[in-house]
């Protein structure tokens, strides 16, 4: 009996830890959930129930013995979808029966322990070049087109270091839209650059919660209503401080 419950301990910890990663990462939660219930029943647990919300996952798991249940909390998320396409990759190799539970739980270990994401002058070198970009596809100028690399260049810059000294994410898109507001007000009264609403535009969408927004929709389309109702409103914050920051700067011209 102990080693049968000690199999469904770690059984657990394997789905829990499978679904923290992809919860971190940006993904779904009815992915999560159909993620974690398959992994243990290719474990042998053929009864299992999990509760995923973006702040903590719940999974129960019945065995031979009592009904064991774990929670694990969720305080930081990101968007890292090659750590979603990892974990969906080792839970089909569990499913197929081609790696066993201890080999599993070192794969998941060694997914949590990367760190996938592009070096920090390249994110910043990305979003300037796509602020850019953003404004070409919005019937921006040419002309116009590095003063908004440089604004959003520089928001993003602004969002990473304010959200490191000042981790609640309200301030720090606020601060980074205040910023790009201010450069970009600044670049037409320069003369730099001629159409300020398009400037403005075009710098922010690095900042636009797209990622959140679609999984909202998808959460809600697919019945979870929790998830989804909590992810909207995350995203509604985020705009909300994003436009709260340029309203403060064109309030002043």
């Amino acid at each position: 009996m102990e080693v049968m419950n000690h199999s469904t301990e770690e059984v657990m910890e394997v789905c829990l830890l499978a679904g923290k990663i992809m919860l971190q990462s940006g993904a779904e939660t009815y992915r999560v959930e159909d993620t974690m219930m398959r992994m243990a029943a290719a474990f042998g647990i053929r009864q299992s129930h999990s509760y995923v919300t973006p702040t903590g996952i719940i999974f129960s798991a019945e065995g031979t013995g009592p009904t064991r249940t774990k929670l694990t909390r969720i305080s930081e998320r990101s968007t890292d979808l090659k750590k979603v396409t990892m974990v969906n990759s080792i839970s089909r190799s569990i499913s197929s029966f081609e790696i066993d539970l201890l080999e599993a739980k070192h794969l998941l270990k060694e997914v949590d322990l990367q760190n996938l994401t592009f070096p920090f002058s390249v994110q910043v070198a990305a979003a300037a070049i796509a602020s850019g970009c953003f404004l070409i596809m919005f019937n921006g100028t040419w002309n116009d087109f590095l003063p908004s690399m440089i604004a959003g260049g520089c928001g993003f810059l602004g969002l990473v270091y304010f959200h490191r000294f000042l981790p609640i994410k309200f301030f720090s898109e606020f601060l980074a839209s205040f910023i790009i507001g201010l450069l970009s007000a600044l670049f037409v009264k320069l003369g730099v650059g001629q159409e300020l609403d398009k400037i403005i535009i075009g710098s922010v969408m690095p900042l636009v919660p797209g990622l959140l927004i679609t999984n909202a929709v998808r959460d809600l389309m697919a019945g979870h209503l929790v998830s989804g109702l909590s992810k909207g409103a995350e995203a509604f914050l985020t705009a909300f401080a994003i436009g709260s920051g340029i309203a403060v700067v064109l309030s002043f011209l």
